[in-house]
């Protein structure tokens, strides 16, 4: 039940998988010839995830080897465990890839690619429920690179239901095996965003720190890397192969770990990584695991996690252990580093616990992290690209196998579009909308019926002042409209009286007369006003200023605390006074008589 199928391509893939192997007899308690010899029915219950059991009691790992060249396949079959692999899942060619992702992709791999893929398919048929597939392979060569990622588009055509899980080893910040490795590794990182639902993000550099650092080994061989990478692959499958108080399969870690489709990159740690000298001086208990799960000098890939933040982490824990001792510590982790979380994934831990500990340990716990720190590693990679496909420096080998200078731009602004994804989604926060404010408070006020009363009063009380304000502006225009004759009489009688002190004023001192002039001219006398409005105002306009007349008079004839009032209300009684026909007859007669009236003292002003 639940079966994986294990896939190693290329060099890198080969050596790998070949030690998980090693990783995994060992827990079942499997020799290098198949034979069981283990000591305890555990190992047995459910040992058909990886191994198929053959006539004679011989397990066969569920495994297929593929290279485009011999040479990594005999050194296989030279090893410990060589004699352990069905002879027919041996799949290579002869000529090699030459570290040429075109020549895995295109020319050499699609040759092979049908084969493999009859293999693979007779395995799958062979299983009872199949979980998934397990990749495992590095992208900086060929043959790992450009045939392991046209293999995972033909399973993913083929097996689109099922879980693609690959153990991809990045180019090294410092240290580079190939030159061409820029060009590889975004290539294949393109495919492996369409084709991949787990990649487990693993670089040589950061394992030869683990093993000088940590591990105190003063020459590190690549054995040793790989034993880290195989630990690290165990522990994700621990539940599938042993009982457990709480299971975890690939699905589950898939569905807990990725927020979003494109961000399914993951960056593996394993605890406790001590050395040989040092493990008789150290207590292994869960707060000394979890610590050192989220140290990120045991993290295996060469990017620092406290310079992003964690969109999620998966930790299986494997052991003899208290549950609630588990969740306290990932929990107060959680409540500490607070800040490295991001907070609107609230419970973004995935917790899982196996019973029977790794061969050799007490208790043994496996990390992975979706962090946002490891777009550092695409930076790395699109920047070395970019610089190599700025002068086409060795893109001769590509085109001539087949490829375009397009594929290449497609590659680099799909690996630049997820690096500002994960930029994006660690810089975000949790945003309030503003429209559900807005709704909640138009809720409340439905809620509180008093507010609403209040509300209410309020607007008729306003209402009922307007239309005592209108009622005034009535009475006035009808005041106003009634006397136009009476108000021009008046005016006839003050005006000479007005001028009379003026003309002396003149005759007698020139110094009085500019006061008085500069006086008339400020003053809002009756006379000027009416006089320059004839004599300025066009015929349109000699109609407007016969209605300011009686308004003018009626407002010096007013008390002060009336003036001020109809001084205010003025553009209001004009709109309605145009309205009223009658009334505009009426001001039109008093216009007549007041011109002529006006006319008069005017000439008087001039004689003087």
């Amino acid at each position: 039940m639940r079966e994986i199928v294990h896939i190693q391509v290329g060099q890198c893939g080969n050596q790998v998988g070949t030690k998980f192997w090693e990783v995994i007899s060992n827990e079942h308690g499997i020799n290098p010839d198949g034979i069981y010899e283990g000591t305890h029915d555990v190992q047995l219950e459910r040992i058909n995830v990886y191994y198929n059991e053959a006539n004679g009691g011989k397990y066969v790992p569920r495994a297929l080897l593929v290279d485009l060249e011999p040479g990594t396949m005999d050194s296989v079959r030279a090893s410990t465990y060589g004699k352990l692999f069905k002879p027919y899942n041996f799949c290579y060619g002869q000529s090699g890839a030459g570290n040429n992702w075109a020549k895995g992709h295109y020319t050499e791999g699609r040759e092979l690619v049908d084969s493999v893929m009859d293999t693979l398919r007779k395995e799958a048929e062979d299983c009872d429920l199949l979980q998934g597939f397990q990749l495992k392979h590095s992208l900086g060569g060929g043959t790992g690179s450009g045939m392991g990622t046209l293999l995972l588009s033909k399973i993913y055509e083929e097996y689109p239901e099922r879980i693609i899980n690959t153990f991809s080893i990045m180019p090294s910040p410092k240290v580079s095996d190939t030159v061409v490795e820029p060009y590889n590794a975004t290539l294949s990182i393109n495919m492996l965003l369409e084709n991949s639902d787990e990649t487990y993000c693993i670089d040589n550099e950061a394992l030869y720190d683990i093993c000088f650092r940590t591990l105190k080994l003063a020459t590190p061989t690549y054995g040793d890397l790989n034993h880290l990478v195989s630990l690290a692959a165990s522990g994700i499958t621990t539940c599938l192969r042993f009982p457990g108080q709480l299971n975890a399969d690939l699905r589950k870690l898939a569905v807990n770990m990725i927020p979003f489709p494109r961000l399914s990159f993951f960056i593996p740690s394993f605890a406790p990584l001590t050395a040989r000298g040092d493990q008789q001086f150290k207590a292994l208990t869960v707060p000394e695991l979890v610590t050192q799960m989220f140290d990120p000098r045991n993290m295996m890939a060469a990017c620092n996690p406290s310079h992003g933040r964690y969109l999620t982490v998966a930790a299986v824990f494997r052991g003899r252990m208290s549950m609630k001792e588990v969740e306290e510590q990932m929990l107060n982790m959680q409540q500490k580093n607070s800040s490295y979380f991001v907070e609107w994934i609230p419970n973004n831990v995935k917790t899982a616990v196996c019973d029977i500990p790794p061969r050799g340990l007490k208790m043994a716990g496996t990390f992975f992290a979706n962090s946002t720190a490891v777009q550092e590693l695409f930076k790395r990679i699109t920047e070395q690209f970019t610089a190599m496909f700025r002068r086409k420096a060795f893109l001769h080998w590509y085109t001539g196998e087949g490829m375009d200078e397009m594929e290449f731009t497609e590659a680099e602004s799909n690996v630049n579009d997820l690096v500002s994804e994960y930029q994006q989604y660690q810089e975000a926060g949790v945003d309030v909308d503003d429209d559900d404010d807005d709704e909640y408070y138009h809720e409340e006020a439905h809620n509180n019926p008093e507010e609403e009363e209040a509300g209410e009063e309020e607007e008729a009380a306003v209402d009922a002042e307007d239309e005592g304000g209108e009622a005034e502006e009535d009475a006035g225009e009808e005041e106003a409209a009634a006397e136009p004759e009476e108000e021009a009489t008046e005016a006839e009688e003050e005006a000479p009286a007005e001028e009379e002190p003026e003309a002396e004023a003149e005759e007698e001192a020139p110094a009085e007369e500019e006061e008085a002039a500069a006086e008339e001219e400020e003053a809002p006398a009756e006379d000027e006003p009416e006089a320059e409005a004839e004599e300025e105002a066009p015929a349109e306009e000699e109609e407007a200023a016969a209605e300011d007349e009686p308004e003018a008079e009626a407002e010096e004839e007013a008390p002060a605390a009336e003036e001020e009032e109809a001084a205010a209300e003025e553009p209001e009684a004009e709109a309605e006074e145009e309205a009223e026909g009658e009334a505009a007859a009426e001001e039109a007669e008093g216009e007549a008589e007041a011109e002529g009236e006006a006319e008069e003292p005017k000439v008087e002003e001039d004689d003087a």
